[in-house]
């Protein structure tokens, strides 16, 4: 390896990362069905005679999460998953080798027997900070009977209550709607009959689900008015989102006119749409999250598309892990894989400086999420 970029290489992986977007983990052993539904968005099994594992994920955990647990590097996924279902410590192993200083955990959505904030805390040593999910607030408020009228004050109280020590929100409005929202504030008048809808749909089939677009706005503008970073899932996702609705793009106008950060969530492929909407607003800022381990080998070219356009002080890192410990440390072996890569090209070809890119990877990978949520 070139002096340089090996030199380069030890002070990325020195670095203390904050996950500023990942749900909890899975703290004891994990089955073989468990962990392939775990390491891809679809909901469907795998075709007869394939494996999950014959992924860019799935070569990226046997190559860089194997050797981490005790096991030869790029282990077969049988011996993998025969290891991880002999228990151990395997989970705390693996969150301490992300070298997390902070976790910025997304409640909204957390898969059963998932380790609790507080075990998560232990599990990792890191910090943890909860992110409250919008759309799930609302779904509990529903649900606990509230009326049409009353609905616009309760969630509001609801939202200021829950979030009280957390340090942001999330909106997965490209989900439930697509990113193509009318940007307007609602009015009261409009909230009032959007919740009458939705709490006579609630009472018909008893599917508690906000898919309304008026009240899906209502929860984004009443978080802005609460004044924390917003998260905003972008991007590749599950069957559930129209991927073509997901670019960031489409909410230009909202991010626009909303006085609060937001922060783009992984973005693949509109990454290079999401570096355009950082340059131009002050308040976007981005990241590529779950990306890097979905597209394994090819994260470095992710990583530089993503900064093109993008100033360096609006790139924030992040796994979006969710369930699997390894996908914890694999987002952050992966992100230093490839800045190391990306910036290390730079450097050897004499563009940046070395000192610049070390600046720049403790940009993206802490300070930036730092100054963002004010963790001090």
């Amino acid at each position: 390896m070139h002096a340089e970029l090996a030199s380069l290489a030890a002070e990325i992986d020195g670095l203390r990362l904050i996950d500023q977007h990942v749900h909890s983990v899975l703290p004891g052993p994990v089955g073989t069905a468990q962990f392939e539904r775990l390491i891809s968005e679809s909901d469907q099994p795998p075709p007869a005679g394939t494996s999950r594992f014959d992924s860019q994920l799935g070569f990226a955990i046997r190559r860089w999460c194997a050797p981490v647990i005790g096991l030869e590097e790029s282990a077969d996924a049988e011996s993998y998953l025969e290891h991880r279902r002999s228990g151990g410590a395997a989970a705390a192993t693996l969150m301490a080798a992300a070298r997390c200083s902070d976790l910025l955990v997304d409640t909204g959505f957390i898969a059963a027997g998932s380790a609790s904030l507080p075990e998560l805390a232990e599990l990792s040593g890191a910090r943890v900070h909860e992110i409250v999910r919008l759309e799930t607030l609302a779904e509990e408020l529903a649900a606990e009977g509230s009326t049409a009228a009353g609905f616009a004050a309760a969630y509001r109280e609801l939202l200021w209550r829950r979030s009280a020590d957390a340090v942001g929100v999330k909106s997965i409005v490209a989900y439930r709607h697509g990113l193509d929202f009318d940007p307007a504030r609602p009015s009261p008048a409009e909230v009032t009959a959007a919740a009458g809808r939705w709490l006579r749909a609630i009472e018909a089939d008893a599917v508690v689900r906000l898919t309304d677009p008026v009240l899906l706005r209502y929860l984004l503008w009443t978080a802005a008015e609460r004044g924390l970073p917003i998260q905003l899932h972008t991007g590749f996702g599950d069957p559930d989102l129209d991927l073509h609705r997901a670019n960031p793009l489409l909410a230009r106008e909202f991010l626009a006119n909303c006085a609060v950060p937001v922060v783009l969530l992984h973005c693949y492929p509109y990454q290079r749409q999401a570096g355009h909407l950082a340059h131009v607003y002050p308040n976007v800022y981005a990241d590529v999250g779950f990306t890097l381990n979905y597209v394994g080998a090819r994260a470095p070219g992710v990583v530089a598309e993503a900064l093109e356009l993008a100033p360096f002080g609006k790139v924030l890192y992040s796994s979006d892990a969710y369930g699997l410990p390894e996908l914890v440390y694999l987002g952050a072996r992966l992100w230093r894989n490839a800045m190391t890569e990306v910036l290390g090209s730079w450097v050897v070809s004499g563009q940046w400086t070395r000192q610049d890119a070390i600046r720049v990877a403790a940009m993206i990978g802490a300070g930036n999420s730092a100054r963002l949520y004010q963790l001090g």
